[in-house]
């Protein structure tokens, strides 16, 4: 297996104009059957995903992946962001870096929590680049609808205190592992900084943006959610199971898992499931 690290810099059209994202990519010493884009969630980065990266490897995956703004050892504020865009903006300049001989190759959008959000919304706008995409726990539906009254209060804060802190997340809704749960609030590029007003109202209004176009989605989609998920709503992975356009998708609510289904105890059984999922997709 070979490991890279390496920066991209976001375009002058970009709302992060110049900012500086580090990445990092794992590929198989042997041939490689596809490429994996994965889009890691709020308040975590890229580093926490080498278990998945190594696991996709064994099954002939490459897998590439930066730091969004803002997290992680990229550019940015901590819990903030100046407009969405700025997350696809970073999946583009990922893209288009990526190896000669890979973009020959099926892409396959991998996008947990936070990143489930930011890869179905780059997949309303920019799907005929993947062969298929994978949503764990996406951050669909909130775990509590917010008011109307929130909502409108929400784009206020947005313009008048962008960057003051409005929620909290609970670290001890990540696993039911107490040593992941450890790790990461002992991990240094883990700020615990609360998500901002601006980037809340960014997350409510794409997440009723995907609500709404969710059938523009015809991708082939594996949607994957721990049935005891505090911090996004499976009810949402059940919405995009029952609302896009794809023929070819498939839903799984693990039992009793929380959050992270990649750093679950059953971890090994979640990673199968959805290597095999694409080396099924791969060979129709």
């Amino acid at each position: 297996m070979r490991h890279q690290e390496g920066a991209l810099t976001l375009a002058a059209s970009s709302a992060g104009a110049g900012a500086s994202l580090y990445c990092q990519s794992w590929t198989p010493e042997s041939a490689v059957k596809a490429v994996i884009i994965l889009v890691h969630g709020y308040d975590e980065h890229s580093g926490r995903y080498g278990y998945f990266a190594e696991h996709c490897v064994q099954h002939g995956l490459a897998v590439h992946t930066l730091d969004h703004w803002g997290h992680g050892k990229s550019s940015g504020d901590n819990g903030f962001v100046p407009d969405f865009s700025v997350y696809h903006d970073g999946l583009d300049a990922l893209i288009d870096e990526l190896p000669e001989e890979q973009k020959v190759l099926p892409l396959i959008l991998v996008g947990h929590s936070l990143g489930g959000l930011i890869g179905a919304t780059y997949l309303l706008k920019k799907q005929s680049r993947f062969t298929a995409a994978v949503l764990s726990g996406p951050a669909i539906k909130a775990t509590e609808e917010p008011s109307s009254f929130m909502k409108a209060l929400s784009k206020i804060l947005s313009k008048a205190a962008p960057k003051m802190g409005v929620l909290a997340l609970d670290a001890n809704g990540v696993s039911r592992d107490p040593k992941v749960v450890s790790d990461y609030l002992a991990d240094p590029l883990v700020s615990g900084t609360k998500i901002s007003a601006r980037l809340a109202a960014e997350m409510m209004a794409n997440m009723e943006l995907v609500q709404s176009h969710a059938a523009k989605i015809t991708l082939p989609t594996l949607m994957l959610h721990g049935e005891n998920d505090s911090l996004t709503a499976p009810e949402g992975s059940v919405f995009l199971n029952e609302n896009i356009g794809s023929e070819e998708k498939m839903l799984r609510i693990y039992p009793e898992l929380f959050h992270e289904i990649f750093n679950e105890p059953e971890k090994d059984m979640v990673l199968t499931d959805m290597t095999d999922w694409i080396k099924r997709i791969l060979t129709r």
